[in-house]
């Protein structure tokens, strides 16, 4: 059985208006509940599109772990991941919500982030409050600022947008911090700013799911991360659960992680991957990914007689 949105909640909430409905909305009243990988690259989003998938997330512990090698600890700068989310969103047709952490500094930050990640093309952003230097929300040592000065920064988002196409998600690392009760509190109060969508990172149990669902309006997020505190559910278990934005952030750097190591550990003790190439992208099926012969038909337009 499918949960169904109530689209009066979604467009006020505690007498806060939304904005003009943005990419992010329209998905979800055609598809309901969506699920979708997160990327740290363009080959990464193109590869969600061919896949089928309405909309991508640039996940800001793949990108400092692929273009640092450094952990989710807030090393990674708000002109990094502007110009990821720059050269991502160029690549592909369908929306991306960017990672943009706490918005790297205080609501004046927010501002200017905002329209950083517009100019490059996203679609929306998670803002979350915690501390900055902020790290990974499923590891220890979290702390979350008051909760008046992420309202203003949510705020600050939202006036900043003035309008335009951006789904704005208000996250809050405070269950792991204050309990679920405090993160829950916290979330009425960023809808009230203005907050298209809210997100509980890192509850517990399914338990804990249903109690976010059941007291937040929708839409909500869910984020699926192996490894991580929450349990792994399917769309389906989380659709019913009350839950419609579905991330899994980190399964293809996971992914991608472990071929390499398998691949690179093969190239050391065989000395050649001749026998393994089953496990490899076909060179023409990688050039079809990345459209190789339309550059070819670029190539031949443009080239003049005597090259």
């Amino acid at each position: 059985m499918k949960v169904l949105i109530d689209r009066t909640r979604l467009c006020h909430y505690n007498g806060a208006a939304m904005p003009a409905k943005t990419r992010i909305h329209a998905l979800l009243e055609k598809e309901r509940t969506l699920i979708f990988p997160g990327v740290y690259d363009a080959l990464g989003a193109k590869m969600v599109e061919r896949a089928g998938f309405p909309l991508t997330f640039i996940s800001g512990y793949s990108v400092a772990a692929t273009q640092l090698g450094l952990p989710d600890f807030g090393y990674l700068t708000q002109t990094e991941m502007v110009a990821t989310a720059k050269r991502v969103c160029a690549s592909v047709s369908i929306p991306i919500i960017i990672d943009a952490d706490t918005g790297y500094g205080n609501a004046l930050n927010v501002i200017r982030t905002v329209n950083e990640l517009i100019d490059a093309g996203a679609a929306g952003m998670f803002l979350e409050d915690q501390v900055w230097p902020k790290r990974c929300g499923h590891m220890k040592g979290k702390r979350v600022i008051p909760v008046e000065e992420h309202v203003q920064k949510i705020r600050a988002a939202v006036d900043a947008r003035k309008g335009r196409d951006f789904f704005i998600v208000a996250r809050t690392d405070a269950r792991q911090v204050n309990g679920l009760e405090d993160a829950i509190a916290r979330c009425r109060k960023y809808k009230e700013a203005g907050a298209d969508a809210l997100f509980i990172e890192a509850p517990g149990s399914v338990e804990e799911l249903k109690a976010l669902a059941k007291e937040l309006p929708p839409p909500l997020v869910a984020n699926m991360l192996e490894g991580g505190v929450t349990p792994l559910l399917t769309k389906d278990e989380l659709e019913k659960l009350g839950l419609q934005l579905i991330v899994c952030p980190l399964t293809a750097l996971y992914a991608s992680a472990k071929a390499m190591q398998d691949m690179f550990a093969l190239i050391k003790t065989k000395g050649t991957t001749r026998d393994h190439v089953d496990r490899l992208l076909p060179f023409q099926q990688f050039h079809d990914i990345i459209g190789l012969d339309e550059y070819y038909q670029l190539d031949e337009k443009y080239r003049t007689p005597d090259s």
